[in-house]
């Protein structure tokens, strides 16, 4: 067995371990560019190893182009767009402020936490709805 089809084959498979062991879906694609290129020297004798090394960049190039255009754009809506977004489930909800809002800063325990919110002044204890998220800050206005 040639050195050059033992490598590739070899790239190929530390490649998919990658990916196995730290999912994106990015070295994925360079593995099956790498597999390609596997076949191709397998089967014709004689390629350089700057030609492997050229179509192994184009390969990776076009397959994770083909994952960006074909494979996220079809990818199916969530049923919870919101799981991971704690702060943005919170817009729409009334809570009452925990210190007041001086110079348009205040704060506000919302179940276990206390959040950082951004509204005009009001005093403690004021009733006051999330309007919007900026980062971990609660917009706010009075409810």
């Amino acid at each position: 067995m040639r050195w050059e089809v033992v490598a590739w084959a070899a790239l190929a498979v530390i490649l998919f371990a990658a990916e196995a062991m730290a999912p994106g879906a990015f070295m994925l694609w360079m593995g099956f560019a790498a597999s390609a290129v596997f076949l191709v020297v397998w089967a014709y004798d004689g390629l350089a190893v700057l030609m492997q090394v050229v179509l192994f960049v184009a390969l990776s190039f076009v397959s994770i182009q083909i994952y960006r255009t074909w494979f996220r754009r079809r990818a199916r809506p969530s049923d919870q767009p919101l799981l991971n977004r704690r702060a943005e489930q919170l817009i729409g909800r009334v809570v009452v402020l925990d210190q007041a809002i001086a110079n348009g800063a205040g704060r506000a325990k919302i179940d276990d936490a206390f959040w950082v919110v951004a509204g005009p002044d009001l005093p403690a204890g004021s009733h006051v709805r999330v309007v919007a998220v900026d980062g971990m800050t609660l917009k706010v206005q009075e409810a």
